[in-house]
């Protein structure tokens, strides 16, 4: 037996914290598996809060034929893999950990089968495991199966004792959602800001302005510059640089559309003034500009799933589905991605909604407290705004998730 035990959820908590390391990258996310959120790993061992810490979030994410311990995005260091690039998009990275059990061993011989069968889907695939469990017939089958195999040590020390080959995969549902929460639009973190569309409509404007783009914005429109900026990226109006933004091709369609009925950004801006602080429907009080908003939020990727599953929902009889009613309903067709928009990424609330399993725990739904504020309050306001639902969102402070309505305002009659 080991003279330093390392369970499971330690070993995955340092590999996490070797190939994701806390940082500011934004193109990085990674969830473990909820088996992980539990409080205890072996019978009368507790899993230490700074271990759970370190895992979270939780997720119930399907790869291959199972579900991986770790699925994750991100650009890995060059020690790690067999090649350093991998295209213009960072892997999808999946890990299976294997601790020392309470006889003391590891098997990672089951580890490297298992993380083999996640390449089906993964871009990268590791079995990490104490480093004194680790045998050279392991890493001989790993080399074979282009697995990678990360050794680690009672300290923390994680090395790479076989780094993988990148590959290409088939894309499932789930791999898609963990793709998305790693781009500019993915909703990890606080996405939108702000709860109206005007305001990110506004960026692009504000940056082909010929004045300072804060300055212009914060005069004209909002002074949450910042929540405006990261709200526009997110929308995909603008690409945020290290010197300067830069409009996309959906950003100067709506420089375009200003210059076409006011004949310069800084009259346009100038009408926004006029809905400062105003809580009526955008569609109703400026059409156009309504309009125009429902184009840029259907580009957003949420969207398109959001109304559809809604029609579908309209046309199963179900025409006004509350919030835990439309959240279940969403983790039947898409579990990954619907936690990942919906439930806080906090141990506490992941652990609440989801079992060990990743079923749902349906009572808690019943909380507003569980649910992700850029979803359930700004980007539901903005759909609202933009004349796609019929209400507006509320801070989960204030939510009673069974008296919050997903419906939508055109639902289509299929004849």
């Amino acid at each position: 037996m080991a003279s330093a035990a390392l369970t499971e959820p330690q070993v995955l908590a340092h590999a996490k914290g070797r190939l994701f390391p806390d940082s500011d990258d934004r193109a990085a996310y990674a969830v473990c598996d909820t088996q992980f959120a539990t409080d205890e790993w072996l019978r009368g061992r507790r899993i230490p809060e700074a271990v759970r810490d370190r895992l979270a979030p939780f997720n119930h994410v399907r790869l291959g034929s199972g579900y991986p311990d770790l699925v994750g995005v991100r650009s890995l260091d060059s020690d790690l893999l067999a090649v350093e690039r991998f295209g213009d998009h960072p892997p999808l990275v999946a890990i299976e950990a294997k601790g020392h059990t309470g006889e003391g061993t590891a098997d990672v011989e089951r580890g490297v089968l298992q993380a083999y069968d996640r390449l089906h889907e993964a871009n990268a695939a590791y079995v990490a495991a104490p480093a004194d469990a680790i045998s050279e017939t392991d890493r001989t089958l790993a080399c074979e199966l282009n697995v990678g195999v990360l050794g680690v040590d009672p300290s923390g020390t994680v090395d790479p004792y076989e780094v993988p080959r990148i590959v290409g995969t088939n894309t499932s549902d789930d791999a898609s959602a963990i793709r998305f929460q790693a781009t500019a639009q993915g909703v990890a973190d606080k996405s939108f800001g702000l709860n109206h569309p005007k305001n990110y409509l506004a960026y692009p404007l504000a940056c082909y302005h010929p004045d300072d783009t804060d300055a212009v914005l914060a005069e004209h429109v909002v002074r949450a510059v910042e929540d405006a900026r990261r709200g526009a990226a997110f929308l995909g109006l603008i690409e945020q640089g290290p010197a300067r933004n830069e409009l996309t091709p959906l950003g100067e369609e709506v420089v375009r559309f200003a210059l076409d009925r006011y004949g310069s950004v800084e009259a346009a801006l100038a009408g926004f003034e006029d809905w400062q602080r105003s809580r009526k429907r955008f569609v109703d009080i400026a059409p156009e500009w309504g309009l125009l908003a429902r184009r840029v939020v259907w580009a957003y990727p949420a969207t398109k799933l959001l109304v559809n599953e809604l029609q579908t929902m309209h046309e199963d009889g179900i025409a006004e589905p509350t919030l835990p009613e439309f959240v279940e309903w969403l983790h039947v067709q898409h579990p990954t991605f619907t936690v990942e928009l919906f439930v806080r990424g906090t141990d506490d609330a992941r652990s609440r909604v989801l079992d060990a399993d990743g079923n749902l725990q349906r009572t808690e739904l019943d909380d507003g407290s569980v649910y992700h504020s850029p979803a359930v309050f700004q980007l539901k306001a903005m759909l609202y705004h933009a004349g796609i639902l019929t209400e507006r969102g509320s801070e989960p402070s204030n939510l009673d998730p069974n008296e919050d309505v997903w419906a939508l305002k055109e639902p289509l009659e299929r004849r």
